[in-house]
């Protein structure tokens, strides 16, 4: 199953967090799961970072060093993925996510995310 991580859920599975639920560890290291992170986590996260954001404990670049560590893929941000934020109902105001969600319904790829209101876009979105 190809499951794209939404940017906390990222963030707590290499820092290896508490705040890691159960599941979303089961579903992270199921021998099944392609674990896949957008490149939109990885500037969400350089761009709150640099702003001196407590839940973002790490840079930018350190997110990313610690991703390719632990074997999980990065999925570009492509036309079509921006385009399709345009089709998602006003459920969501953060452009991140809003873009997270438009890249998993267009790949198709499982969200996995700690947001509720992230998973009221679609069953395929997995609140964990």
């Amino acid at each position: 199953m190809n499951l794209l991580l939404d940017t906390h859920v990222a963030l707590w599975a290499i820092t290896d967090s508490p705040r890691l639920s159960a599941r979303a560890r089961t579903l992270i290291v199921a021998p099944r799961s392609s674990i896949w992170i957008s490149a939109a986590t990885v500037w969400e996260i350089t761009i709150k970072h640099g702003l001196g954001r407590g839940d973002m404990p790490v840079s930018g670049q350190d997110a990313l060093h610690y991703f390719r560590e632990s074997g999980y893929r990065l999925l570009s941000i492509e036309p079509e993925h921006a385009t399709a934020v345009a089709d998602l109902p006003p459920h969501h105001q953060d452009p991140f996510d809003r873009l997270l969600v438009a890249q998993a319904l267009t790949e198709p790829m499982r969200l996995l995310t700690h947001d509720p209101i992230v998973a009221k876009y679609s069953d395929s979105i997995i609140e964990v």
